[in-house]
Protein backbone atom coordinates (compact mmCIF):
# COMPACT_ATOMS: atom_id res chain seq x y z
CA UNK A 1 0.00 0.00 0.00
CA UNK A 2 1.37 3.47 -1.05
CA UNK A 3 1.85 5.90 2.27
CA UNK A 4 -1.01 8.46 1.34
CA UNK A 5 1.72 11.09 1.76
CA UNK A 6 3.87 9.53 -1.03
CA UNK A 7 0.85 9.33 -3.71
CA UNK A 8 2.26 12.41 -5.66
CA UNK A 9 4.83 10.24 -7.02
CA UNK A 10 2.19 7.32 -7.66
CA UNK A 11 0.15 9.55 -9.65
CA UNK A 12 2.93 11.43 -11.24
CA UNK A 13 4.16 7.63 -12.65
CA UNK A 14 0.47 6.96 -14.03
CA UNK A 15 0.32 10.46 -15.45
CA UNK A 16 2.13 9.29 -18.89
CA UNK A 17 -0.39 6.53 -19.31
CA UNK A 18 -3.70 8.22 -18.17
CA UNK A 19 -3.11 10.88 -20.52
CA UNK A 20 -1.96 8.95 -23.26
CA UNK A 21 -4.88 6.32 -22.56
CA UNK A 22 -7.61 8.19 -23.29
CA UNK A 23 -5.66 10.37 -26.69
CA UNK A 24 -4.89 6.94 -28.17
CA UNK A 25 -7.36 4.30 -26.43
CA UNK A 26 -10.77 5.77 -25.43
CA UNK A 27 -10.85 8.39 -28.30
CA UNK A 28 -10.67 5.98 -31.18
CA UNK A 29 -12.41 3.70 -30.03
CA UNK A 30 -15.51 6.43 -29.32
CA UNK A 31 -14.61 7.97 -32.72
CA UNK A 32 -14.97 4.34 -34.50
CA UNK A 33 -18.20 4.37 -33.13
CA UNK A 34 -19.63 6.77 -34.07
CA UNK A 35 -18.46 6.88 -37.16
CA UNK A 36 -19.68 3.51 -37.75
CA UNK A 37 -23.48 4.96 -37.09
CA UNK A 38 -23.34 7.76 -39.66
CA UNK A 39 -24.64 6.88 -43.37
CA UNK A 40 -21.74 6.99 -45.36
CA UNK A 41 -19.55 8.92 -43.59
CA UNK A 42 -16.24 10.21 -45.08
CA UNK A 43 -13.46 11.95 -43.71
CA UNK A 44 -12.72 14.24 -45.80
CA UNK A 45 -16.41 15.36 -46.72
CA UNK A 46 -16.64 15.80 -43.13
CA UNK A 47 -13.60 18.01 -42.90
CA UNK A 48 -15.42 20.26 -45.77
CA UNK A 49 -18.75 20.76 -43.67
CA UNK A 50 -20.89 17.62 -44.90
CA UNK A 51 -23.18 16.18 -42.75
CA UNK A 52 -24.29 12.93 -41.93
CA UNK A 53 -27.74 11.29 -40.67
CA UNK A 54 -27.60 8.73 -37.82
CA UNK A 55 -28.20 5.04 -39.00
CA UNK A 56 -27.34 1.32 -39.97
CA UNK A 57 -26.68 2.36 -43.78
CA UNK A 58 -22.85 1.26 -42.90
CA UNK A 59 -23.90 -1.50 -41.37
CA UNK A 60 -26.02 -3.05 -44.44
CA UNK A 61 -23.66 -1.96 -47.16
CA UNK A 62 -20.89 -4.06 -45.50
CA UNK A 63 -23.05 -6.83 -45.57
CA UNK A 64 -24.04 -6.65 -48.60
CA UNK A 65 -20.71 -6.00 -50.30
CA UNK A 66 -19.76 -8.39 -52.60
CA UNK A 67 -16.43 -9.26 -51.22
CA UNK A 68 -17.49 -9.12 -47.17
CA UNK A 69 -18.81 -13.35 -47.39
CA UNK A 70 -15.56 -14.22 -49.15
CA UNK A 71 -13.07 -12.11 -46.13
CA UNK A 72 -15.32 -13.46 -43.39
CA UNK A 73 -15.39 -16.98 -44.75
CA UNK A 74 -11.15 -16.75 -45.32
CA UNK A 75 -11.22 -15.27 -41.62
CA UNK A 76 -12.68 -17.97 -39.97
CA UNK A 77 -11.34 -20.84 -41.85
CA UNK A 78 -7.79 -19.72 -41.23
CA UNK A 79 -8.99 -19.44 -37.67
CA UNK A 80 -10.84 -23.40 -37.54
CA UNK A 81 -7.66 -24.79 -39.23
CA UNK A 82 -4.93 -23.05 -37.46
CA UNK A 83 -5.54 -22.52 -34.06
CA UNK A 84 -6.64 -26.29 -32.87
CA UNK A 85 -3.55 -27.34 -34.92
CA UNK A 86 -1.13 -24.79 -33.33
CA UNK A 87 -2.69 -25.59 -29.87
CA UNK A 88 -2.13 -29.35 -29.97
CA UNK A 89 1.73 -28.64 -31.73
CA UNK A 90 2.69 -26.22 -29.17
CA UNK A 91 0.83 -29.12 -26.18
CA UNK A 92 3.05 -31.45 -27.48
CA UNK A 93 6.34 -29.77 -28.06
CA UNK A 94 6.13 -27.76 -24.19
CA UNK A 95 5.85 -31.65 -23.28
CA UNK A 96 9.04 -32.70 -25.34
CA UNK A 97 10.98 -29.62 -23.84
CA UNK A 98 9.91 -30.13 -20.63
CA UNK A 99 10.99 -33.16 -20.57
CA UNK A 100 14.58 -32.55 -21.98
CA UNK A 101 17.47 -31.03 -19.67
CA UNK A 102 20.26 -30.82 -21.97
CA UNK A 103 20.15 -28.00 -23.82
CA UNK A 104 17.00 -26.69 -22.49
CA UNK A 105 17.31 -23.15 -22.89
CA UNK A 106 19.17 -23.31 -25.96
CA UNK A 107 15.88 -24.86 -27.54
CA UNK A 108 13.30 -22.76 -26.11
CA UNK A 109 15.43 -20.01 -27.36
CA UNK A 110 15.25 -21.11 -30.69
CA UNK A 111 11.63 -21.91 -30.65
CA UNK A 112 11.22 -18.79 -29.48
CA UNK A 113 12.83 -16.39 -32.34
CA UNK A 114 9.97 -16.66 -34.73
CA UNK A 115 7.90 -14.26 -32.27
CA UNK A 116 10.86 -11.63 -32.10
CA UNK A 117 10.64 -11.56 -35.73
CA UNK A 118 8.94 -9.18 -38.26
CA UNK A 119 5.81 -10.70 -39.95
CA UNK A 120 6.94 -9.16 -43.37
CA UNK A 121 10.19 -11.09 -43.33
CA UNK A 122 9.02 -14.10 -42.11
CA UNK A 123 6.16 -14.05 -44.85
CA UNK A 124 8.75 -13.34 -47.98
CA UNK A 125 10.77 -15.85 -46.59
CA UNK A 126 8.21 -18.88 -46.91
CA UNK A 127 7.13 -17.40 -50.12
CA UNK A 128 10.40 -17.86 -51.33
CA UNK A 129 10.36 -21.44 -50.69
CA UNK A 130 6.81 -22.07 -51.82
CA UNK A 131 7.38 -19.48 -55.14
CA UNK A 132 7.98 -21.05 -58.50
CA UNK A 133 10.30 -18.39 -60.04
CA UNK A 134 11.88 -18.58 -63.48
CA UNK A 135 14.57 -16.17 -64.56
CA UNK A 136 16.49 -15.46 -67.83
CA UNK A 137 20.26 -17.16 -67.66
CA UNK A 138 22.94 -14.98 -69.39
CA UNK A 139 23.25 -13.32 -73.22
CA UNK A 140 21.02 -16.54 -74.16
CA UNK A 141 17.84 -15.69 -72.47
CA UNK A 142 17.63 -18.99 -71.77
CA UNK A 143 14.51 -19.75 -68.99
CA UNK A 144 15.75 -21.19 -66.15
CA UNK A 145 12.73 -22.22 -63.57
CA UNK A 146 13.37 -22.52 -59.78
CA UNK A 147 10.64 -24.79 -58.54
CA UNK A 148 11.50 -23.49 -54.60
CA UNK A 149 12.45 -25.43 -51.54
CA UNK A 150 9.08 -27.01 -50.72
CA UNK A 151 8.72 -28.27 -54.14
CA UNK A 152 12.22 -30.00 -54.53
CA UNK A 153 11.23 -32.26 -51.39
CA UNK A 154 8.39 -33.41 -52.95
CA UNK A 155 10.04 -34.05 -56.17
CA UNK A 156 12.66 -35.80 -54.36
CA UNK A 157 10.36 -38.34 -52.65
CA UNK A 158 8.86 -38.48 -56.39
CA UNK A 159 6.07 -36.17 -56.24
CA UNK A 160 5.00 -33.33 -58.55
CA UNK A 161 5.56 -29.73 -58.18
CA UNK A 162 2.83 -27.79 -57.00
CA UNK A 163 1.75 -24.20 -58.06
CA UNK A 164 1.15 -23.14 -54.26
CA UNK A 165 1.34 -19.26 -54.60
CA UNK A 166 1.43 -17.94 -58.29
CA UNK A 167 -0.96 -17.30 -60.52
CA UNK A 168 -3.13 -20.34 -61.32
CA UNK A 169 -2.91 -21.52 -58.35
CA UNK A 170 -6.05 -22.78 -56.46
CA UNK A 171 -7.54 -21.98 -53.29
CA UNK A 172 -7.10 -24.93 -51.06
CA UNK A 173 -2.75 -24.47 -52.41
CA UNK A 174 -3.12 -21.21 -51.02
CA UNK A 175 -4.86 -21.99 -47.89
CA UNK A 176 -2.47 -24.57 -47.19
CA UNK A 177 0.79 -22.04 -47.41
CA UNK A 178 -1.17 -19.91 -45.32
CA UNK A 179 -1.99 -22.52 -42.49
CA UNK A 180 1.51 -23.95 -42.68
CA UNK A 181 3.00 -20.30 -41.97
CA UNK A 182 0.31 -19.13 -39.30
CA UNK A 183 0.45 -22.46 -37.06
CA UNK A 184 4.67 -22.24 -37.50
CA UNK A 185 4.66 -18.30 -36.36
CA UNK A 186 1.95 -19.16 -33.34
CA UNK A 187 3.79 -22.06 -31.75
CA UNK A 188 6.42 -19.80 -30.07
CA UNK A 189 4.44 -17.26 -27.65
CA UNK A 190 2.17 -20.89 -27.51
CA UNK A 191 5.16 -22.93 -26.55
CA UNK A 192 6.18 -20.90 -23.74
CA UNK A 193 2.89 -20.35 -21.68
CA UNK A 194 2.39 -24.10 -21.94
CA UNK A 195 6.52 -24.65 -21.13
CA UNK A 196 5.93 -22.19 -17.92
CA UNK A 197 2.36 -24.00 -16.76
CA UNK A 198 4.03 -27.74 -17.12
CA UNK A 199 7.21 -26.52 -14.67
CA UNK A 200 4.18 -24.96 -12.61
CA UNK A 201 2.79 -28.31 -12.23
CA UNK A 202 3.58 -30.23 -8.85
CA UNK A 203 5.64 -32.72 -9.21
CA UNK A 204 3.66 -35.06 -6.63
CA UNK A 205 1.05 -35.80 -9.20
CA UNK A 206 3.54 -37.48 -11.19
CA UNK A 207 5.20 -39.18 -8.61
CA UNK A 208 1.96 -41.10 -7.73
CA UNK A 209 1.38 -42.13 -10.97
CA UNK A 210 4.99 -43.41 -11.39
CA UNK A 211 4.23 -45.38 -8.14
CA UNK A 212 0.88 -46.94 -9.54
CA UNK A 213 2.46 -47.80 -12.82
CA UNK A 214 0.03 -45.56 -15.27
CA UNK A 215 1.01 -45.62 -18.67
CA UNK A 216 2.71 -42.12 -19.92
CA UNK A 217 -0.37 -41.86 -22.69
CA UNK A 218 -2.60 -42.04 -19.57
CA UNK A 219 -0.78 -39.62 -17.70
CA UNK A 220 -0.75 -37.12 -20.19
CA UNK A 221 -4.21 -37.12 -20.77
CA UNK A 222 -5.43 -37.21 -16.96
CA UNK A 223 -2.89 -35.34 -15.51
CA UNK A 224 -0.92 -33.39 -17.43
CA UNK A 225 -3.63 -31.76 -19.67
CA UNK A 226 -6.40 -31.33 -16.92
CA UNK A 227 -3.67 -29.44 -15.00
CA UNK A 228 -2.55 -27.30 -18.07
CA UNK A 229 -6.67 -26.58 -18.79
CA UNK A 230 -6.58 -22.51 -17.47
CA UNK A 231 -3.19 -22.54 -20.09
CA UNK A 232 -4.84 -23.85 -22.64
CA UNK A 233 -7.80 -22.16 -22.69
CA UNK A 234 -6.01 -18.88 -22.74
CA UNK A 235 -3.45 -20.15 -25.10
CA UNK A 236 -6.82 -20.91 -27.59
CA UNK A 237 -9.14 -17.80 -26.32
CA UNK A 238 -5.90 -15.71 -27.87
CA UNK A 239 -5.14 -17.63 -30.86
CA UNK A 240 -8.72 -17.14 -31.97
CA UNK A 241 -8.46 -13.48 -31.37
CA UNK A 242 -5.02 -13.11 -33.22
CA UNK A 243 -6.67 -15.86 -36.15
CA UNK A 244 -9.43 -12.89 -36.44
CA UNK A 245 -7.00 -10.22 -36.94
CA UNK A 246 -4.88 -12.23 -39.33
CA UNK A 247 -3.67 -9.78 -42.29
CA UNK A 248 0.40 -9.00 -42.12
CA UNK A 249 0.72 -12.84 -42.60
CA UNK A 250 -1.42 -12.78 -45.89
CA UNK A 251 -0.02 -9.61 -47.19
CA UNK A 252 3.70 -10.85 -46.29
CA UNK A 253 3.22 -13.98 -48.62
CA UNK A 254 1.06 -12.68 -51.11
CA UNK A 255 1.49 -8.79 -51.15
CA UNK A 256 -1.05 -6.28 -50.87
CA UNK A 257 -3.50 -7.81 -53.53
CA UNK A 258 -3.74 -10.54 -50.69
CA UNK A 259 -4.01 -13.41 -53.48
CA UNK A 260 -2.13 -14.68 -56.76
CA UNK A 261 -2.01 -12.51 -59.81
CA UNK A 262 -4.72 -13.87 -61.65
CA UNK A 263 -7.16 -13.26 -58.44
CA UNK A 264 -6.80 -10.19 -56.63
CA UNK A 265 -7.93 -10.61 -52.74
CA UNK A 266 -8.79 -14.24 -52.80
CA UNK A 267 -7.88 -14.42 -49.39
CA UNK A 268 -8.28 -10.92 -47.93
CA UNK A 269 -9.64 -11.32 -44.64
CA UNK A 270 -11.74 -9.15 -42.17
CA UNK A 271 -8.67 -7.07 -41.23
CA UNK A 272 -8.00 -6.23 -45.07
CA UNK A 273 -11.20 -5.40 -45.52
CA UNK A 274 -11.33 -2.80 -43.09
CA UNK A 275 -8.28 -1.45 -44.82
CA UNK A 276 -9.15 -1.19 -48.30
CA UNK A 277 -12.18 0.46 -46.91
CA UNK A 278 -10.03 3.04 -45.35
CA UNK A 279 -7.90 3.18 -48.24
CA UNK A 280 -10.76 4.68 -50.42
CA UNK A 281 -11.96 7.38 -47.74
CA UNK A 282 -14.70 4.50 -46.80
CA UNK A 283 -14.05 5.55 -42.72
CA UNK A 284 -18.18 4.80 -42.14
CA UNK A 285 -17.74 1.51 -43.91
CA UNK A 286 -14.66 0.67 -42.44
CA UNK A 287 -16.08 1.45 -38.63
CA UNK A 288 -18.90 -0.48 -39.19
CA UNK A 289 -16.72 -3.96 -40.53
CA UNK A 290 -14.48 -2.94 -37.41
CA UNK A 291 -17.66 -3.59 -34.93
CA UNK A 292 -18.87 -6.10 -36.61
CA UNK A 293 -15.34 -8.16 -36.60
CA UNK A 294 -15.49 -6.93 -32.84
CA UNK A 295 -18.94 -8.58 -32.27
CA UNK A 296 -17.76 -12.06 -33.99
CA UNK A 297 -14.33 -12.16 -31.56
CA UNK A 298 -16.66 -11.24 -28.55
CA UNK A 299 -19.43 -13.76 -29.53
CA UNK A 300 -16.17 -16.27 -30.02
CA UNK A 301 -14.52 -15.34 -26.85
CA UNK A 302 -17.89 -15.55 -24.66
CA UNK A 303 -18.28 -18.85 -25.79
CA UNK A 304 -14.80 -20.44 -25.38
CA UNK A 305 -15.35 -18.62 -22.06
CA UNK A 306 -18.49 -20.73 -21.26
CA UNK A 307 -16.80 -23.93 -22.72
CA UNK A 308 -13.67 -23.22 -20.35
CA UNK A 309 -15.99 -23.09 -17.18
CA UNK A 310 -16.75 -26.82 -17.44
CA UNK A 311 -13.71 -27.96 -18.88
CA UNK A 312 -11.01 -25.96 -17.23
CA UNK A 313 -9.59 -27.42 -13.97
CA UNK A 314 -8.10 -24.31 -11.26
CA UNK A 315 -5.82 -26.87 -9.39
Amino acid sequence: MVDSKQQWKAWIYLAPAIILLPVFTVWPIISTVRMAFLNGYKGLEAVGGATFNFGIENFTKVVKYKKFTQCLKNTILLCVLTVPISTFLALIIAVCLNSIKVFQKALQTIFFLPYVTNSIAIGMVFAAMFNIVGSFLGTSNELVQTAGIINNVIMFFGGEKINWINAGSSYVANMTVMTVYIVWNALPFKILILLGGLQSINKQYYDAAKVDGTRRIRVFWRITVPLLSPMLAYVIITGFIGGFKEYTSIVGIFGEKMGPADDSKRLNTMVGFIYDSLSTNNQGRASAAALILFGIILIVTLINLYVGKKRVHYA
